[in-house]
């Protein structure tokens, strides 16, 4: 997956909508390596029965890491998330999610076949009353906590590979820094001991396209945890005068 930056965008865009799905982070998950969490809508592990997806071992890349990075199963984000889990839900058509529940961006409907399309306006032509219902409702983020998803608070050779997990509560808004933090965090190598010599998000091929999903993340999280008819309010161009952006996604 992620040549590490690659395998966190293949994570996200494929098993999984988050670092650590919550009803993946116990031991009995961790200790099997699987998260296939059921899917509400049919109970069965990536909503199986009902054509959405099956769990399956995780695709890695067998591309040789660049000379940057001259360590090999030192950091927990290499070949992501292989060190947690090799196997999660494979997503068929337009689902997506850590158990396949959720729509692709740009899709809506029972069975995700319906385009949706959502406008990103700039946040400097918004009224008074627009600006201030933004800024509360991220304020909003920064006080809900996240319902799906949960960080880790140690190495999973700190969790005893698994058998004593280590993981908290955070809330939408930090959900967002905090995988932005561990993508792109130096690597530590124990001790005091640590490897700057690269950025594994904004240094690798991936860089774009994850941004891109990230994005597109944060939006959804913060509709989903504050009032859905709230469109993302960001600025897209530096040309405060000529800000349009329509997007399927």
């Amino acid at each position: 997956m992620f040549l590490f930056a690659m395998g966190l965008l293949l994570v996200i865009l494929q098993p999984s909508t988050g670092q650590f799905p919550r009803v993946c982070a116990n031991t009995q998950s961790l200790l099997r390596k699987e998260c296939c969490p059921p899917w509400d809508g049919d109970g069965t592990p990536c909503g199986e029965r009902s054509n959405r997806g099956t769990c399956q071992r995780i695709l890695l890349s067998q591309a040789p890491l660049g000379p940057q990075f001259p360590f090999s199963g030192v950091d927990d984000r290499e070949d992501w998330p292989s060190v947690f889990y090799n196997r999660t839900c494979r997503c068929r058509g337009n689902f997506m999610g850590f158990n396949c529940g959720e729509c692709k961006f740009g899709f809506s409907g029972q069975n995700c076949t319906e385009r949706r399309l959502r406008t990103r306006r700039n946040i400097f032509q918004l009224t008074i009353s627009e600006k201030d219902k933004f800024l509360a409702y991220l304020n909003l983020a920064k006080n809900i906590p996240s319902k799906n998803y949960v960080i880790a608070t140690g190495t999973y050779a700190q969790m005893n590979n698994g058998s004593n997990p280590m993981f908290r509560n955070i809330n939408v808004y930090d959900l967002f820094v905090w995988m932005h933090y561990y993508a792109s965090r130096d690597t530590l190598l124990g001790g005091s001991n640590v490897w700057r010599d690269i950025d594994f998000a904004h240094e690798a091929p991936g860089f774009l396209p994850w941004h891109r999903a990230f994005l597109l993340l944060w939006e959804r999280e913060k509709r989903r945890g504050t009032s859905p008819e709230i469109q993302p309010l960001l600025t897209e161009s530096e040309d405060y005068n000529n800000v349009s952006y329509q997007s399927h996604f």
